[in-house]
């Protein structure tokens, strides 16, 4: 079974989001979707200042398998990315829900989280 926080919400897409008390959140993608795709070679990540809508894709995962868009679980604006994947694209694989997360986003409407799956039925989603 995958490793799957309890402290995050999940999309049915297989992207974790963290939310923090100022409105914030990290986004990334599950411990699942690594593992699905294998060994990742090149991450890429949205623009700073993207204003995305919840299911939108704003980026892309590669790995030797394939390549697979990544959605935003939640509508925000992009407030940073995480520069170090585009020289180590392989900490997707390393540490998914800790330091390999994607992106930085000002939520749109912080109880949009509220939709998002929480771990137990994440885990039913993969199990």
């Amino acid at each position: 079974m995958s490793n799957i926080p309890p402290d995050l919400k999940y999309a049915k897409s297989h992207e974790w989001l963290k939310v923090a008390a100022d409105g914030t959140a990290t986004v990334g993608i599950t411990d699942y979707a690594q593992s699905s795709l294998g060994d990742i070679t090149f991450v890429q990540l949205p623009k700073v200042g993207a204003a995305l809508k919840a299911g939108e894709a704003f980026g892309v995962v590669e790995s030797v398998k394939a390549a697979s868009d990544v959605y935003a679980p939640v509508a925000g604006t992009v407030l940073e990315v995480n520069k170090a994947l585009d020289t180590n694209p392989e900490k997707l694989n390393q540490a998914p829900h800790t330091d390999a997360w994607i992106m930085k986003l000002k939520l749109a409407n912080p109880a949009d989280a509220a939709g998002l799956l929480g771990a137990a039925d994440y885990a039913k989603l993969v199990g």
